[in-house]
């Protein structure tokens, strides 16, 4: 399995905007940043876990993941 596509669109010290491609079943891997991340779900349904927390989005949804917690993702469809 291949890693998603990585795009970043827009990056200062508080906000990151990036734009990612996943197939199904690929993964963004648990990891952590320093900056508010803004996410916007264009198209498909993916399976979010921030801090303690999971929960499914699909298009149209938007949230704010906070700085500092552990953030993993996995696009369905697939084994996740």
């Amino acid at each position: 399995m291949t890693d998603p596509v990585r795009t970043v669109l827009a990056h200062t010290p508080d906000l990151m905007v990036v734009r990612f491609a996943f197939a199904a079943g690929e993964r963004g891997a648990l990891h952590s940043h320093p900056h508010v991340q803004s996410t916007y779900v264009q198209a498909g349904r993916y399976r979010f876990t921030v801090a303690d927390r999971t929960f499914e989005v699909g298009p149209g949804d938007a949230f704010i993941i906070p700085s500092a917690p552990n953030t993993a993702a996995c696009a369905l469809r697939g084994a996740c």
